[in-house]
């Protein structure tokens, strides 16, 4: 529930002048206004799960697209179910000047593209049907200028190539491998809650520079209560960043009992040393290895 100077539950990623965002929970677009980001450039909205502690501030940001004069369509991905949701929420949202594209996960990983987001989104243990994320940047290998010369391209053709292009030159066709390098290390983020520690999640983590992850509950006692609601602690957390050999661990989705989570920090990062308690508005830039 939402508390004084905490919202709801959302992320928002942007990358190359798209934004995309997972979950919309009560107070999302007053949370994006205080970091004086725009909604308009929202590209796709990921949806974990349809409790409305993830979902009930959607009608109101679509509300604030319209008056923003967006007209790009907006695509949503979430669990099956995810239109008659949408729509039953749009009763008090009916008229947008954009169209909604749906699309509905029904296996338990799914891969798909967005703008420059690579996405994988994976099944986790709630009590209702409930996905993680994890999203990724990819990037090409370095462009290798002595195999464009040797075989004879012009430099107009080499930036399309360097960008992924293929190009048709004197009456054959030449791929992006022909002249850039191995790939090299890109962005991963991961983003999961609402779930019991199941070994997917470490697996669909593993190397991630940012994994954002529930911690319910820091009191050792509250063990049961989060088995019994198919929630994590923030030690289950940390043991999968552990597992999953990621570069830092963001704890979120406190339970409203759980009025200084900072309190835990200690406890956590014994298992996990690179935990985060974060906050409302915590940000990160996140950069390639050699810039």
């Amino acid at each position: 529930m939402p508390l004084p100077y905490r919202w709801l539950t959302s992320l928002i990623a942007r990358c190359e002048g798209s934004s995309m965002m997972i979950d919309c929970g009560e107070g999302t677009q007053i949370a994006l206004k205080e970091t004086g980001w725009s909604v308009k450039p929202v590209d796709l909205i990921c949806f974990t799960h349809y409790h409305a502690d993830h979902i009930s501030g959607l009608p109101g940001l679509l509300l604030t697209m319209g008056n923003a004069e967006r007209t790009e369509p907006l695509r949503m991905v979430g669990p099956k179910g995810l239109e008659k949701v949408v729509n039953a929420l749009r009763i008090i949202a009916p008229e947008l000047p954009f169209p909604i594209l749906f699309q509905e996960l029904t296996q338990k990983q799914e891969e798909f593209s967005c703008g420059p987001y690579q996405i994988r989104a994976f099944r986790v243990q709630h009590n209702i049907a409930c996905y993680g994320y994890s999203l990724s940047i990819r990037r090409t290998g370095k462009f290798n200028l002595e195999k464009a010369l040797a075989l004879g391209l012009p430099k107009q053709l080499w930036n399309p190539l360097q960008k992924g292009s293929q190009v048709e030159y004197e009456g054959k066709i030449y791929t992006p491998d022909m002249v850039l390098g191995e790939p090299r290390k890109g962005l991963k983020v991961t983003y999961c809650t609402d779930t019991r520690p199941v070994p997917v999640i470490a697996e669909e983590a593993k190397g991630s520079d940012l994994f954002i992850c529930e911690g319910m509950y820091g009191e050792k006692e509250k063990e049961a209560k989060a088995r019994e609601y198919k929630h994590m602690t923030m030690y289950d957390a940390a043991r999968l960043a552990k597992e999953a050999g990621v570069g830092e661990l963001w704890l979120t989705h406190y339970s409203p009992s759980l009025t200084y989570p900072e309190n835990y920090a200690d406890s956590v990062r014994k298992i996990f040393p690179n935990t985060v308690i974060s906050r409302d508005g915590q940000m990160k830039e996140l950069r390639f290895e050699d810039e």
